[in-house]
């Protein structure tokens, strides 16, 4: 069986990048059993042994107040991976190695990768790595994940660690196995180690070093009472300290006897607590207490501080009065290039291939060879015509994934958390709820997902509730194909006012929100802003695929299956009659029945109301949708189409409509597992349905008042 590398450091450490420059594109993204936090898993071969890189979440400690910490703590406790890779980022050494004491404890065999030491060096300051290594007792390697430097010589020192594990496995298993990935034998083949080593730890030597007397007989004592209790077998030395802080799934889960509660009670009695200082503070004390102590043997600084190019560059980007105005200057450079001549060419290109010679060679096939007209229907108008009509806008998307990633991977988009924090104030929110509310330019459903790290209930409803406004990329193709229909001439501009709109709805219903249904104070707001660096080409590639499969399934499942159907209704009538005028089709009668709701807002024919109710499975089905009822493949004969039923100020309006309305059904059920209740999810579907109604409403209406209609 494949050896397991858990990588694992603080958030913003190059972790992800040294996972992407090992695993390359042999990479496997879920979410782990039970929990929507990401999971990510990269398989290689190296010095003849197949291994598996688990990519863990980025965290602070082992203390469980996030998900992401319990998904990393039960991962390295209960899994128990063969090896620890502890990507520690170098220019943040101190607050870096408190996590790397926690991990000491666990007794895991583990290495250090000293992140970032390129970055660490331009500031003038330089690490002794031989008497840090020497300091800690744990393999150190230097390296620079973006530059791939020292990444060999980090994978070969690992994997050199993993043959020694396997040979020591062989020895104590007595049947030449290198592996058996069994949690009770992997309990007994600990306690054999120990008897064939005795000068092995079940924790690293250092640990010893972390905490004064005092502490440490108390540790000492209470790992001697819970040494051999099913949870703590395997890491004697980090239950114990959990305990001694009163860590909650350690003092819930751990089997104590009546006698054991006992001896671990008196035993903690020993070391007081004040009411200022907890016994958790206490070992947070003491951890840095050694980590100073450690630092400032090992750490060379220069005795004029360097200014760096991060600290030069976020001189203007977070400027007092220059931060926002520079972040939307931004959004809107990357809208005039996707919706640009670059993009609007690449779609066209795209467009004429499915249209033109795919389409008509398909459809002279079929007739060739006698194909039933329907069947000819079905796959030329339904699954062409529906699918391809999406498809044609893929390149814009990509484009607009493109340079999202790259303010994700250069360190951006932590600013934008940082800047937009003080007017999300205004509306009872924190920066922190802005990664949520970025998120959703991309997709609602892990948006909504996101806002789990809110630690404040209040925080986490009002974001959730507000997200929805903020424009996905399913919406995108919508866009696409009205913008070239009506506004061709402006489609930058258009576009960036329908993104500017639906910022401007989101922070308005939050300040209605905070005022009436969701009032209570704000939360304290910090945040890590990373040092800038270069995007690799091969992380970006790696992100523009992630976010693409999710269009592209979509493509082959929910819309596939939504084009046949919609085909099928407005192919057909109740008598199940093919007809050749969809105005008597099943579709028709339906779309006839909503229609006058939307007749205020400009568009109240049943083949605009069909479209918004088919866009409730997803987003870009109303593309589809429009391109079979309106009988167009291609995006030029849509733009055709569109023209006849709709005039600019009632296409306007249903972008406006598109924009705000309820999310898919897939954001939907995101949205009642993080409320936990029928309640608030029926509230955000009829909320979300009223504010699309009232701002349409006020487009249409006031547009023909300004003689705009």
């Amino acid at each position: 069986m494949p050896f397991h590398i858990a990588l694992l450091g603080n958030p913003n450490c190059g972790k992800t990048t040294l996972f992407n420059a090992v695993t390359g594109a042999s990479q496997y993204v879920g979410n782990w059993p039970g929990v929507t936090v990401e999971k990510k898993e990269g398989r290689f071969r190296r010095g003849g042994l197949e291994v598996v890189m688990v990519d863990l979440p980025g965290i602070y400690s082992l203390s469980p107040y996030t998900p992401e910490e319990i998904v990393s703590r039960q991962y390295i406790t209960d899994e128990q991976p063969d090896l620890i890779v502890n990507i520690v980022d170098a220019t943040n050494l101190e607050r870096n190695l408190y996590l790397t004491t926690q991990l000491a404890e666990l007794g895991r065999p583990m290495i250090i990768a000293l992140n970032m030491i390129d970055m660490l060096e331009r500031r003038g300051v330089s690490v002794d790595t031989a008497a840090l290594e020497k300091e800690l007792g744990i393999p150190i390697c230097p390296i620079s994940a973006s530059k791939s430097t020292g990444v060999d010589q980090l994978l070969h020192r690992a994997i050199h660690m993993l043959h020694d594990i396997s040979h020591e496995e062989d020895v104590a298993g007595g049947e030449g196995q290198l592996k058996s990935r069994a949690a009770e034998l992997h309990r007994e083949l600990h306690h054999i180690h120990g008897d064939l080593h005795e000068n092995r730890l079940p924790y690293h030597p250092i640990v010893k070093t972390f905490y004064d007397w005092k502490i440490s007989a108390a540790v000492e004592a209470v790992e001697e009472v819970i040494r051999d209790l099913p949870g703590a077998g395997s890491a004697p030395r980090f239950a114990a300290v959990k305990l001694f802080e009163g860590d909650p799934i350690l003092t819930r889960g751990l089997p104590l006897s009546a006698e054991q509660r006992r001896l671990v009670e008196g035993i903690l009695a020993s070391v007081p607590e004040t009411p200022l200082v907890d016994r958790q503070m206490m070992i947070a004390d003491q951890r840095y207490r050694f980590i100073c102590g450690v630092c400032g043997r090992v750490v060379k600084k220069p005795r004029k501080p360097v200014v760096t190019l991060s600290e030069k560059i976020d001189r203007v980007l977070t400027h007092k009065a220059l931060a926002i105005p520079l972040f939307f200057v931004i959004m809107l450079v990357i809208f005039i290039i996707t919706f640009g001549p670059p993009g609007s060419w690449l779609t066209d290109t795209v467009s004429n291939f499915i249209s033109g010679s795919l389409t008509d060679g398909v459809r002279q096939g079929l007739t060739s060879v006698h194909t039933a007209q329907w069947a000819v229907s079905l796959l030329c108008d339904g699954i062409l015509g529906g699918v391809g009509s999406v498809l044609s806008f893929l390149p814009q998307i990509m484009i607009l994934f493109f340079f999202l990633s790259i303010l994700e991977d250069s360190g951006y988009m932590s600013r934008a958390a940082f800047i937009m924090d003080r007017p999300l104030r205004k509306i009872g929110l924190t920066g922190r709820s802005f990664v949520p509310m970025l998120m959703g330019f991309g997709c609602t459903v892990p948006a909504v997902m996101a806002t789990r790290t809110l630690e404040n209930e209040r925080d986490k409803r009002l974001t959730v509730l507000i997200t929805p406004f903020m424009s996905c990329s399913a919406k995108m193709p919508v866009y696409a194909l009205f913008i070239s229909a009506f506004f061709a001439k402006n489609k930058p501009l258009v576009i960036f006012s329908i993104y500017l709109l639906g910022i401007f709805v989101a922070i308005l219903a939050g300040f209605i929100l905070k005022r009436t249904a969701l009032k209570g104070e704000n939360a304290t707001f910090v945040m890590e802003l990373p040092p800038y660096r270069l995007p690799t080409l091969k992380g970006l590639c790696i992100h523009i695929w992630e976010r693409l499969k999710d269009f592209l399934s979509k493509a082959g499942t929910v819309l596939l299956a939504a084009s046949v159907i919609i085909w099928f209704l407005q192919s057909f009538n109740t008598s199940l009659e093919m007809v050749d005028d969809s105005s008597r089709s099943i579709l028709a009668a339906a779309g006839t029945a909503i229609a006058p709701v939307f007749v205020p807002l400009g568009f109240g024919f049943w083949q605009a109301s069909v479209a918004l109710v088919s866009g409730l499975a997803a987003k870009e089905t109303v593309v589809s949708t429009f391109g079979i009822l309106l009988g167009a493949a291609d995006e030029t004969a849509s733009a055709a189409a569109l023209n006849g039923v709709f005039t600019p100020l009632s296409a306007f309006s249903f972008l406006v409509f598109v924009l705000l309305y309820t999310p898919c059904f897939a954001a939907l059920s995101a949205i009642r597992r993080e409320m936990r209740s029928w309640k608030w999810t029926l509230f955000a579907i009829v909320m979300q349905l009223g504010v699309a109604w009232v701002c349409s409403f006020a487009v249409y209406q006031g547009g023909r008042l300004l003689g705009l209609g």
